[in-house]
């Protein structure tokens, strides 16, 4: 549709107008901490500017904060140079190498007080951002210094990084220095979801960060809530404007940029070493890590006049917080095992203390690590600490061995139930296979009557809790014995609420078989490859006979997926569970069947898009009867969306679907299409 000169103005400026609001409150929400919207009314004004640039792509631009959401992956990064070098800090390891680090300035500039800035050492990964006219234009790791990978758009996905710069007198060209990070509790939240998916855990938030902020896909690194903070900036025509680093850092922050809050001016080195020594033990209260603190002086005059050699700053160095190392004696080593069925070997120690609190384990993490290591029962070893990571073993001392320490044999069964155990070849961690092993109980009732498998509602993490501690429930396949007044009993479960969640329980024994699969919990296949395997497998019982072929010839099923598969239903335990559930009337897929034909699967290699509430089905009915029929759901519309389904209040999809000319199904011509 064309629209008059002046209506496309119209829209142009209140596209403008939304970016910069919008920018503004991410400003006020992630830099300042002082929001002055609701979400609500944030959401709203996000979702008027999609809707705009959806419409009018011409006035689609890079600092427009709808561009954080991550793109289409890249095959490599490209490497760039950096405006200026940047150069590493020379460390201090103690006082009197920062005494003598103060000396060496004074004399030569011949000044005997020095002012210096003290700044937390965040412990992730060093970036470089470059604004031209205000507008973030690229953005690059450290690299060697000189030239680093270009990673814009992973950068653009972290909120407090500014798209667009705030102030009427902005630089020409700006190139800011930061520190990207995770939060800790962000760390632990992300290691639990990839230890809930079977996936390697990372070792530590730096590590954690790095990983993310390289990620060649983007939306992967949207998903990882990553922050930074600024702490330095070159300018091309602003130089001037500034005497000291603490006017640049209050100047940057000013214009869009976090800014750590802990910064603080010293009136010699002195005061700085007095506050370094605060944060030994109050880095700990921090929600991220930290591993020294960066002393600058504070004059930029006398910056320039120090100069740099060819490696760091003349007027910078880093002090490094003393390592957290104790020695201490492993007298035993047992196995625990997670809720995912994973066994981690454990040092029992003799208790020592480390930044103020008593450690009595340490984890040895697995048994190529027990083997790297040569930790032995008995073993005088030392002992580390650092930040939020769990107490680990650095190394042994051989030199204390007596000849009475003891070789630790990792077990074949699981300690905890007996069940065998597995280790794949591609990995370290070695694992129950059991169904029904008691230490993965919780976990495995929860995963079962998730929404995605057997979508039992009622059962939440609290009534399981319950039952499995007053041992109502020791298997999955118990739930379906359960009577009303054994659920009763549970704390909040009125003789409502107990019918409520048997009716339920029972309507999840028609769920088909694909949900079970799932439901079953089988490591490394996800709700997309229990789909596949009902499609091929009409019953639960074809996989007593399956082969490793059987499952290879399916082309989304890999090595790995196959191996899992095999050894799930090779253990005896776990197809007792399955009778069990056959006794209770679990659907559990019908005898074998002549292939489904053609004409049974009408939506066949048709890709569908769900959006807005729909009235007769749910998400996962909507999903499942598509899914049945053929077809496949995907969450984002694209050229290769065959139809979006839409119900009341559709969002920012039925704007992308008409823009891309997708056919479009009302709920009514939904029905239509799936009853014929």
């Amino acid at each position: 549709m064309d629209y008059p000169k002046q209506e496309k103005e119209k829209i142009r400026k209140r596209i403008e107008e939304l970016k910069k609001e919008i920018e503004y409150h991410n400003y006020r929400y992630y830099i300042l901490n002082e929001p002055i919207i609701t979400d609500a009314e944030y959401d709203r004004l996000l979702s008027e500017l999609i809707n705009l640039e959806n419409r009018f792509p011409e006035y689609l631009s890079l600092d427009s904060p709808t561009q954080r959401v991550g793109i289409e992956p890249v095959s490599e990064f490209s490497t760039v140079e950096h405006l200026t070098p940047m150069l590493s800090l020379s460390n201090a390891f103690s006082d009197e190498e920062l005494l003598a680090f103060d000396q060496r300035i004074k004399k030569m500039s011949g000044i005997e007080k020095i002012e210096y800035i003290v700044e937390l050492k965040i412990d992730g990964l060093a970036v470089a951002l470059v604004y031209e006219g205000g507008i973030l234009i690229r953005g690059a790791t450290r690299g060697d210094g000189v030239t680093g990978e270009e990673i814009t758009n992973n950068l653009k996905t972290i909120k407090t990084i500014p798209l667009r710069l705030w102030s009427e007198n902005l630089p020409d060209l700006l190139e800011v220095y930061g520190e990207v990070y995770m939060r800790k509790s962000d760390f632990r939240r992300l290691n639990k979801e990839r230890e809930n998916q079977g996936e390697s855990l990372f070792a530590n938030p730096r590590n954690a960060a790095a990983g993310s902020v390289r990620q060649l896909d983007s939306r992967i690194t949207a998903q990882r809530k990553l922050d930074i903070f600024i702490y330095r900036a070159i300018f091309t025509n602003m130089e001037k404007k500034f005497t000291t680093h603490q006017e640049v850092l209050n100047y940057l922050l000013k214009i869009g940029f976090k800014i750590n809050p802990h910064t603080r001016v010293c009136k010699d080195i002195k005061e700085a070493i007095e506050y370094y020594h605060q944060w030994i033990e109050k880095k700990e209260e921090l929600d991220y890590e930290v591993d020294g603190m960066v002393i600058k002086v504070n004059s930029l005059a006398l910056r320039r006049e120090l100069g740099f050699t060819t490696r760091s700053p003349r007027w910078a160095i880093a002090y490094k917080f003393p390592a957290q190392q104790v020695t201490s004696i492993v007298k035993d080593i047992v196995v625990q095992v997670g809720r995912t069925g994973a066994l981690t070997p454990v040092a029992i120690l003799e208790p020592i203390q480390i930044s103020g609190s008593i450690v009595k384990r340490a984890t040895l993490h697995n048994e190529d690590e027990i083997r790297r290591k040569d930790i032995r029962i008995g073993d005088t070893v030392i002992v580390q600490k650092a930040g939020e990571v769990i107490p680990e073993i650095v190394k042994v001392i051989k030199e204390k061995r007596t000849g009475q320490e003891k070789v630790f044999i990792f077990p074949e069964h699981c300690p905890v139930c007996g069940g065998k155990v597995f280790r794949s070849k591609e990995e370290a961690v070695a694992r129950c296979i059991n169904l029904s092993c008691p230490a993965q109980l919780k976990e495995s009732i929860g995963h079962f009557a998730s929404r995605d498998a057997m979508d039992i509602e009622g059962l939440g993490p609290a009534v399981i809790e319950q039952m499995v501690d007053k041992g109502l429930v020791k298997n999955i396949s118990d739930l379906y014995f359960l009577k009303k007044e054994e659920i009763q009993i549970l704390e909040r479960m009125a003789e409502k609420s107990a019918l409520n969640l048997l009716q339920s329980i029972e309507e999840s024994k028609k769920r088909p078989l694909s949900r079970l699969i799932y439901g079953l919990g089988i490591r490394f296949i996800g709700v997309h490859l229990s789909e596949v395997l009902s499609k091929h497998f009409s019953s639960i019982d074809h996989f007593r006979k399956i082969t490793k072929d059987d499952l290879l010839k399916i082309k989304e099923i890999g090595p790995k997926s196959a191996e899992s598969i095999l050894l799930f239903f090779q253990e005896k335990d776990n197809w007792w569970i399955i009778n069990r559930l056959r006794e209770a009337g679990v659907n559990l897929g019908g005898e074998e069947k002549e292939k489904i034909k053609e004409k049974d699967l009408p939506l066949k290699g048709k890709q569908f898009v769900l959006t807005g509430t729909l009235q007769e089905f749910d998400r996962n009915k909507a999903k499942e009867i598509i899914t049945r029929l053929g077809g496949r759901v995907t969450g984002s519309v694209s050229k290769k969306t065959d139809y979006l389904v839409v119900g009341e209040d559709p969002g920012s999809k039925y704007q992308k679907a008409i823009d891309l000319n997708i056919p479009i199904l009302k709920e009514k011509d939904f029905k239509e299409m799936i009853n014929r």
